[in-house]
């Protein structure tokens, strides 16, 4: 059978290799997606650590990716080979109704399936994916932009747009990383007074680039006092992993302000009841999305000039790309790409 490469985690724990494996072929219900990129993000951990239970070893990671429909298994209705398809974190759910394609996935727990956690992801020349987990990708974006879409972009995008927040109201936007940076430019282009929240003032002038109204500097005064200054935050969405961190710009929300959490963090995050009683403030967290938001979002990208900032590294470098993504030193997003499917 033929031949193709992939980079794949033999168990947990252990370190990312580049393997030949053969060609996989699509069964009913799936398809099988030519990968030209695919983003290296901080979630792809949860398969190469083994900290999702029951990941069956090998795998290969990979949850932003972005290629070419190649071959449609049966039952497939309206998908065809050369469609342009990204596929994001959630893949789908048990089949039994449309709440996972309506963006209802996380109501339906019952056997998700995952892109690289499930079933092989994007760090390979090919993947096949259930028809559920396909988002078509714009004519005028790139394979390469449309990667990191499919996860950072879909969280940042998605969140802001159930925020609650109107136009014009006070957004702030916690950390400008992988997932900031993306949130920055969002919440810019819908309309709000978009403000940027990082440490050290070497990041004002970026934050502003990405359009940013006003910026914080977290090392000279605090953020949350800050933002009540200027008049409190409807929404402020929190990117970085530090519990304390997140604490800290919770003051900043005004009356029925809301803080949603997309930084997945380990610690505790302090809070008393006083502080949301009084404002009639909340603290929630969010997801990804459904492929359906998926395509939203790149939609919403090339209708606004979103993009990411990304490094790109062929595939036989995803160790080095991952390192760097988990040292924190990516800007913003590593996205590999497949020499033989440019």
């Amino acid at each position: 059978m033929a031949k193709m490469r992939a980079v794949q985690v033999a168990k947990a724990g252990g370190p990312l290799e580049l393997v030949e494996k053969e060609i996989p072929d699509p069964g009913l219900g799936y398809v099988r997606v030519k990968v030209h990129a695919c983003g290296i993000c901080h979630s792809d951990s949860l398969t190469v650590e083994g900290h999702w239970p029951g990941i069956h070893y090998p795998r290969v990671p990979g949850h932003e990716a972005a290629g070419v429909v190649d071959a449609v298994g049966g039952g497939v209705l309206g998908w065809k080979a050369g469609d342009r398809v990204g596929i994001g974190w959630f893949g789908g759910s048990c089949g039994y109704c449309d709440r996972c394609r309506r963006g209802d996935f996380i109501a339906c727990l019952i056997n998700p399936q995952v892109s690289g956690i499930s079933f092989d992801g994007g760090y390979a020349e090919y993947m096949v994916v259930p028809k559920e987990a396909l988002a078509l990708i714009p004519d005028e974006l790139s394979f390469v932009d449309a990667g990191p879409l499919m996860c950072a972009g879909v969280t940042t995008f998605n969140s802001l747009r159930h925020s609650g927040a109107g136009p014009g109201e006070l957004v702030a936007v916690h950390g400008i990383g992988g997932l900031g940076h993306l949130g920055v430019q969002f919440a810019a282009r819908m309309g709000f007074r978009t403000v940027a929240i990082a440490r050290g003032k070497d990041k004002e002038a970026l934050a502003k680039k990405l359009g940013a109204h006003e910026y914080i500097d977290s090392t000279a005064v605090n953020p949350g006092e800050a933002l009540a200054k200027m008049g409190g935050a409807k929404v402020i969405i929190t990117t970085v992993t530090s519990g304390s961190a997140m604490a800290e710009v919770l003051g900043g929300l005004g009356v029925d302000g809301k803080l949603i959490m997309l930084g997945a963090s380990p610690e505790p995050i302090s809070v008393t009841s006083l502080q949301l009683i009084g404002g009639r403030k909340s603290v929630a967290g969010w997801p990804s999305g459904a492929s359906i938001d998926s395509q939203d979002t790149m939609n919403f990208s090339v209708l606004t000039g979103v993009r990411p900032m990304i490094q790109q590294m062929p595939l036989e470098r995803a160790a080095e790309g991952y390192k760097l993504m988990m040292d924190n030193k990516a800007r913003f997003r590593v996205v590999l790409t497949m020499a033989g499917n440019a």
